[in-house]
């Protein structure tokens, strides 16, 4: 006798189609899991129930947290300013040297985590005074309804979205999703399908989609970030060859940050990222000329900061992820040269500095109308 089929309960997804042989495809993400009722893809909160797929993460996180938003990392794009943080749990990638791995590869969140409507996460960014909402700790483009949802909610309140993802997503779902993000800081992981295929089990030419979109297709304010692992992705050479198809396909202007590996989930034989390794990435791209380039994860001011491109003025200087220099005029101009510098700036920066801070999203549940409170 067949053994039955997990009855799995969620939210209901978007983006999958039925096949002739009776499974279901989810179409978020090219991996294109095909499922038989009752099966996860490999995200594991993506599955099928029935004839449709449901989201099993909706409304849920792993738990919620006020950060500069330069620690997403993004430098051009509200300077200063807290954001409030979350993520869910789950990820379309494997990647072995994964930095969050106890939230991205758990397969016990759904009974752990803190319950939100999108109307809550609003208000609560609203309340604490964060000028946008990142999605982040895992990738959100596996809980794409429920980012969308939240994102439609927070700028309902004029509250801004910023996706931290890896960009491993279908053409579709990649309109849907980055339909109500305003700035979105990109992994690009490495520049060889080889490491794409071995260490995350996915294709470089699907990011690289993304990141052409995102430039020509939209408005997104977006920043790229690669961790330099040891003897994986940090070569001249291939540095030399990310940075030069940066330059060709997006331009010198998209802010790119190289930051260092510490050892950490299946990667703990490799030794961390030295300083040297970093900064002779940042004068490799520089050299190559994109214009704002940034090393992350190691303490160094000169190559933390921003500079005017035209005359070399220091416009933002950065401790860390606290501000303590401030050259642009409020309309984003160097204050020097008059040269714009890229981004969305304010007529000054915030000054949240390295705070971080947890909320408890239940601490304004009070102040959402009755109706909102419905369970997805």
């Amino acid at each position: 006798m067949a053994e039955a089929a997990e009855i799995i309960e969620g939210h209901p997804g978007r983006h999958y189609q039925k096949l002739a042989d009776g499974r279901i495809q989810c179409d978020i993400c090219p991996r294109e899991c095909r499922l038989k009722d009752g099966q996860r893809g490999l995200c594991f909160v993506r599955a099928r129930s029935g004839d449709e797929i449901v989201l099993t993460t909706y409304g849920r996180s792993s738990g919620y947290c006020i950060d500069p938003i330069e620690k997403k990392p993004l430098n051009h794009f509200l300077p200063g300013t807290p954001i409030l943080s979350f993520g869910t749990a789950g990820c379309n990638l494997t990647c072995k040297f994964c930095q969050n791995w106890d939230i991205s590869k758990s397969r016990e969140m759904d009974r752990l985590m803190d319950q939100a409507a999108p109307e809550l996460i609003a208000l609560a960014a609203k309340h604490t005074g964060c000028r946008s909402v990142a999605y982040t700790y895992n990738d959100p483009t596996i809980f794409l309804e429920y980012a969308v949802d939240v994102g439609h909610a927070c700028h309902a309140h004029d509250i801004k979205n910023v996706a931290v993802t890896a960009g491993y997503i279908k053409e579709k779902a990649r309109e849907d999703f980055f339909s109500v993000m305003d700035a979105a800081n990109v992994d690009l992981k490495a520049f060889t399908e080889s490491f794409y295929k071995s260490l995350c089990t996915a294709e470089l030419g699907a990011v690289l989609d993304t990141l052409k979109y995102l430039k020509h297709e939209t408005a997104v304010w977006f920043e790229i970030t690669t961790l330099l692992i040891p003897g994986e992705n940090d070569s001249p050479a291939e540095i030399e060859a990310m940075t030069q198809w940066i330059i060709e396909n997006l331009g010198p202007d998209v802010p790119v940050h190289f930051t260092a590996f510490h050892p950490d989930y299946r990667m703990r034989d490799k030794p961390r990222t030295p300083p040297e390794t970093l900064i002779q990435a940042w004068r490799i791209a520089r050299k190559n000329g994109i214009q704002y380039v940034y090393t992350g994860n190691i303490h160094d001011k000169p190559t933390g900061s921003t500079y005017c491109h035209n005359c070399g003025l220091r416009l933002i200087g950065r401790d860390w992820h606290l501000l303590d220099e401030w050259g642009l005029t409020q309309s984003g101009l160097c204050s020097r040269c008059g040269t714009p510098c890229a981004g969305e700036f304010e007529g000054h920066p915030g000054d949240w500095g390295r705070k971080r801070k947890p909320v408890r999203l239940e601490d304004f549940a009070a102040r959402l109308p009755r109706d909102a409170m419905v369970s997805a």
